[in-house]
């Protein structure tokens, strides 16, 4: 790797502006735990979409997401129509591509179920815990639609169940350590 090349999200963002969405996110959302159930679902789903695409795109997306995903209710996008599967697809603000938007659905559906057997998603994700990068992409897979390595590494380390969002020099990572993440638990 050259000298010069960013190693990590935190040396990306260095030198940004800090209304820029990389700097936004990476200061108050990445790697910091999520307890919600319907903001979980949402990190999943945006990751779910930047697959094949830069994260800058999903970040300037994000508001568009949250309105046509209904602020990315679990129970309102489990509902969906062939009509509002129409709708997404003809959506421009947002990733139209069928097999994404289709994964949305399903996984919602899916979460539903988890939800109504653990008494939540992130429940169920805790249920789990802990576990290596390669065996939570064993249990996503074998449950959800559309999540290989990359999209679940990801999404778990995003949400705080992985360690690596950050670097341990990171002003950031201290602050996400004074909320006690999941990775830091046995």
């Amino acid at each position: 790797m050259p000298v010069d090349q960013p190693t990590s999200y935190c040396d990306v963002v260095k030198g940004m502006d800090k209304d820029s969405v990389h700097r936004i996110y990476h200061d108050t959302a990445y790697g910091f735990p999520i307890e919600d159930d319907d903001e979980l679902f949402e990190r999943l789903i945006l990751e779910i979409n930047q697959a094949g695409l830069s994260w800058t795109t999903i970040l300037h997306k994000q508001e568009n997401f949250r309105k046509a995903y209904k602020k990315f209710s679990i129970r309102k996008v489990a509902a969906f129509s062939e009509k509002d599967f129409d709708r997404l697809m003809n959506d421009p603000g947002i990733i139209r591509n069928r097999l994404k938007i289709q994964a949305a659905i399903a996984n919602a559906q899916t979460i539903l179920q988890l939800q109504k057997q653990f008494g939540s998603f992130k429940k169920w994700i805790d249920h789990h815990h802990p576990k290596s990068k390669q065996e939570w992409v064993k249990i996503f897979k074998g449950t959800f639609r559309f999540t290989g390595g990359e999209i679940v590494n990801e999404f778990l380390m995003s949400t705080g169940y992985l360690p690596g969002a950050h670097v341990e020099s990171c002003q950031v990572y201290h602050k996400i350590l004074k909320t006690r993440p999941p990775f830091l638990k046995p």
